[in-house]
Parts: C-alpha cells; sequence; structure tokens
C-alpha cells in the first residue's frame, strides 16, 4: 500500500520546487507565474529507512527494495478556487484522491517572486488555502443532505447519516475544518464515499530563506504557532536547496553540501518521514539472499494482513508468521543467531505485527 501525498499551496510558494525535490522519477516545472502546473504531476519517492541497510549488511542481497510514497504536485490554488477561480476546480478534484497533504507554505521574502496577496502571511494564506477547502467540503456535503433528507423519515440508518451530515455542515460553515471532528466508526462511514478534503490529515512545509533552515524565522514561528493548536506538524526547509541536493549523484558532494548549511541529513528526509507517519503506517521487513525489502502497514494490522500486502493468496492461505524482532536480528547476526538464541517466534493469525518486524509467512496456496 503506497501513501498518496499530495503538495498543495498557493502559487509561487514553491510547491513544483519540492516536488522536484522528492521526485526522481519526475520533474515538475518550476516557473513564476501562475498555473504553470496545468496538470498534476506524479512521483514516486523511497522512504529512507537506515534499517534496511543494516538489514542489508548481514544478509548481503542481491537488491534492496524500500517502501514508496507517491507525490502528487497539484498547481497552486487561489482565492475563489471552489467557485473555479483560476483553475480552482480541476485541481480540488485532484486533491480528492490523496490520503494526505503537504500544504507548502512561503516564509520568506523575496521581491522578485511574484505575490498577489501582499505582505507574507503564512497563517492568512493557510486561511486562504483553507476556506477553500472548507468551501468545496460543503458544497459535497450539501448535495448529499439533499439526497440523504428523504430517506432519513422513514430509515433510522439514514437518519443518523443526516445527522453526521448536519454536523459537519454546521462545523464548515464556521470555517473550521472537518478533521477536528475526529469522526470515525459509522460517523466517518456516513461521508467516506464524499473524500472530503479537510478530513484528510495535514502537514505544513514552511519554505524559508537559507539562512532560516536551522533556526527558522519569524514566519515560520508563526505557522508552528497555528499548527500547534491544531495537532499539525511543521516542517521548516528551503525547498530550492532540497532540489540541489536531489540533484547530486555522488554521497561526498552530498555529505559536503550538506555540512555547508550544518545540516546532518536532507530537510526531505523529515518531510517524507513525517508524511509517512501521518496516515498512521509502520514497516515490517523481509530478507533473504535475493532481496531485502520494507513493507507498509497501518499500525495495529494483524499478520494475515500484513501477509497480504505481499501477496492477496499469502493473506487468504496464511498459516503462521515467522517473526524476528528487528533489533534481535541485527544483535544476533540474522536468522541462525536468532534461531539459536530462541528469538525466532512462530505468530498465529492474531498476532499484531510491530513496526521493523522481520518476517517470514508460510501459507496454502
Amino acid at each position: 500500500m503506497a501513501l498518496k501525498a499530495g503538495i498543495v499551496g498557493l502559487p509561487n510558494v514553491g510547491k513544483s520546487t519540492l516536488f522536484n525535490a522528492v521526485s526522481n522519477s519526475a520533474k515538475a516545472q518550476a516557473s513564476n507565474y501562475r498555473f504553470c502546473t496545468i496538470e498534476p504531476n506524479v512521483g514516486l519517492v523511497n522512504v529512507p529507512d537506515e534499517r534496511l541497510d543494516t538489514l542489508a549488511k548481514i544478509v548481503n542481497p542481491e537488491r534492496i527494495l524500500p517502501t514508496t510514497i507517491e507525490f502528487v504536485d497539484i498547481a497552486g490554488l487561489v482565492k475563489g478556487a471552489a467557485k473555479g477561480e483560476g483553475l480552482g476546480n480541476k485541481f480540488l478534484a485532484n486533491i480528492r484522491e490523496v490520503d494526505a497533504i503537504i500544504h507548502v507554505i512561503r516564509c520568506f521574502e523575496d521581491d522578485n517572486i511574484l505575490r498577489d496577496e501582499g505582505a507574507i502571511n503564512p497563517v492568512g494564506d493557510k486561511e486562504i488555502i483553507d476556506t477553500e477547502l472548507q468551501l468545496k467540503d460543503l458544497e459535497s456535503v450539501e448535495k448529499k443532505i439533499q439526497r440523504v433528507e428523504k430517506l432519513a423519515k422513514n430509515d433510522p440508518k439514514q437518519k443518523a447519516m443526516l445527522d453526521v451530515l448536519l454536523k459537519c455542515k454546521d462545523h464548515l460553515e464556521k470555517g473550521l475544518n472537518i478533521r477536528a471532528l475526529q469522526l470515525d466508526g459509522e460517523d466517518a462511514a456516513a461521508v467516506a464515499d464524499l473524500f472530503l478534503l479537510t478530513q484528510k490529515p495535514v502537514l505544513y512545509v514552511a519554505n524559508v530563506d537559507e539562512s532560516a533552515i536551522l533556526t527558522g524565522n519569524r514566519f515560520s514561528q508563526a505557522l508552528q504557532d497555528m499548527a500547534k493548536q491544531e495537532g499539525a506538524e511543521v516542517i521548516v526547509m528551503n525547498n530550492n536547496i532540497e532540489a540541489q541536493i536531489t540533484e547530486m549523484e555522488d554521497p561526498a558532494d552530498k555529505e559536503l553540501f550538506l555540512g555547508e548549511y550544518g545540516l546532518t541529513e536532507p530537510g526531505l528526509n523529515r518531510l517524507i518521514r513525517a508524511a509517512y507517519q501521518l496516515l498512521n503506517l509502520a514497516t515490517y521487513f523481509t530478507a533473504g539472499v535475493q532481496e531485502v525489502r520494507a513493507w507498509t502497514i497501518q499500525k495495529g494490522w494483524k499478520a494475515p494482513q500484513a501477509a497480504g500486502v505481499i501477496h492477496t493468496d499469502f493473506e487468504k492461505g496464511f498459516i503462521k508468521a515467522e517473526v524476528i524482532a528487528y533489533a534481535d536480528y541485527v544483535e544476533l547476526g540474522g536468522e541462525n543467531g536468532a534461531k539459536e538464541k530462541g528469538k525466532l517466534r512462530i505468530e498465529g493469525k492474531e498476532y499484531v505485527v510491530a513496526d521493523g518486524d522481520v518476517m517470514h509467512f508460510r501459507f496454502n496456496v
């Protein structure tokens, strides 16, 4: 299961530059004019995980396969996008397809980069995008209310659904995001078919100038203060520098470049890990001479579900799972060492997979 994250924001805040940094398989056009990104650009990026390299040193596999995140670069939204301003409706439709939103916000001053919204105002910019997404969600909710109202008179299930929809409508009309309602169970199911934009988890990227990479600035601090109130995370980075780092092929050059800015790793790595965690995901590993591979699952999944990520037949015919905790696998030098010390466990269908587990599945074909 691949996480799909949409990069959004106002025009000229660094969205496409960030996309260029995160994607090695596609490049978006980064130009200083509105709507330069007409179709959403899509690219896959590996999730950095040092555990893969550690396992590979023990196993010496033919190949190493990390798990990935799919990033979608969506053109800049403007005030009035929900009503079709700019290319709003088209791009808002693209956002519906993603699992999480990466909201890039300008936190730097530069007279050479166009800005129609006036003085730099990260919180105000965030609110413009929020409003457009809320208005689009309100439109979706109101349409469904019209469909459900008649049925709700004689159907208790439809009445319960209508109650949830009305609660969402009231929330949106107050200028609030649906994710703040923390809908779950049947309440979440009532609006699941709407793919509400403001229900999606969000991660903010404060695009700062070079001098603020390590310390942030007053703009990024204002954004962080706002994000703290809604329980969201802010990643501070300079998107232009991240794009330069991505283009470097020599690891030594990359390390030297990072050192010049006092960085220990690319900000991109922090962003990808944060996006991965945003959806409550976990990783387990398979390790053999052919490959060492990372697999993405939802936290709390049981062994058969985890097996199904490899192949549906694994889940259908699941018998048992051989499990070694990552720390034991490393400490004892691999599978044989873990077996000798009694650290290889045989787990059944009710086993909840732990992040980092090294697993091998037994199944019937």
